[in-house]
């Protein structure tokens, strides 16, 4: 079986995808051919779309999967099949499932005042104050070098974000002033501005953030709500509450859609929740 996996690795990578896709990519393949090694003793082109179907079930039993993570393991194995297998997929046996969207949790203004400014290590303080104030993701954050910071036109170059589209992104001026602080307390770093602590001119993971972000909840005694991706989403959605428009926020936070953009309209405080219903309007005219 690990041929197969190899093989996969090896397709998946000549995509041109990141290490850290490649991983996340082949973990339901992985969990796909112990399967089958350990309970259906089949190689993968004899397998049937009804072994398909069981091997589903059995891994969103096996580990509580929601529905939104098992269509990543489907379409993994749609992958696995085409490209490794050569063989034809049929969305009618093994379709995807449909699943519940629920909005994000975002932090207020004053919420996230509260939180950044507290943050008492500095470089972490840093990190999360940059990730919100240029709406950037985690791992966007993490990868930022220091030929990455325009300090004169007050912007940051992301390359090869999401999508692997380079993008420029606003720098605050509050949030230089935090950088560069750091930068002189942290041995001024030319290669990575926040490189892994062994040494090495690798980004930091993006875990280290996560779990401090965590750790800063905790310290203040708040529920356990933010994640880093929390940041992001309080980014947009106060640009279009100080009345930035959608196809700037767009630009800004590098989204190919406009549909991803508009998810800030509904988490708005001046969003959908400001409008007035036009029952209401006809009431009031109608009165006396």
């Amino acid at each position: 079986m690990d041929n197969y996996l190899n093989i996969y690795r090896e397709m998946i990578s000549l995509r041109g995808l990141t290490d850290h896709t490649l991983i996340s990519y082949s973990t339901y393949i992985s969990a796909y051919l112990h399967y089958l090694s350990v309970f259906l003793h089949k190689l993968p082109e004899d397998v049937s779309w009804q072994e398909l179907r069981d091997f589903i079930r059995w891994l969103q039993n096996e580990r509580s999967l929601s529905d939104r993570t098992i269509n990543c393991a489907i379409s993994q194995l749609r992958f696995f099949t085409i490209y490794v297998l050569h063989l034809p997929w049929d969305d009618t046996q093994l379709p995807f499932r449909k699943f519940d969207h629920y909005l994000p949790y975002v932090p207020s203004k004053q919420e996230t005042w509260d939180f950044l400014s507290s943050i008492p290590d500095l470089k972490q303080k840093t990190m999360a104050t940059i990730m919100y104030s240029s709406g950037l993701r985690v791992g966007e954050v993490c990868s930022l070098r220091y030929d990455d910071v325009q300090r004169k036109n007050l912007r940051l170059h992301i390359s090869h974000g999401k999508n692997r589209h380079d993008r420029y992104a606003i720098l605050s001026k509050t949030a230089l002033d935090l950088l560069t602080h750091y930068w002189f307390a942290y041995g001024r770093p030319r290669g990575y501005l926040f490189p892994k602590q062994n040494g090495l001119d690798k980004p930091i993971d993006t875990s280290f953030l996560s779990r401090h972000i965590h750790a800063h909840e905790d310290r203040l005694g708040w529920e356990r709500r933010l994640t880093c991706h929390s940041f992001r989403h309080a980014f947009g959605t106060h640009l279009y509450e100080d009345g930035v428009d959608l196809l700037t926020i767009k630009a800004l936070m590098g989204h190919r859609s406009l549909n991803s953009t508009t998810l800030y309209v509904h988490l708005a405080s001046n969003g959908t929740g400001s409008a007035i219903s036009p029952f209401d309007r006809m009431a009031g005219s109608n009165r006396g």
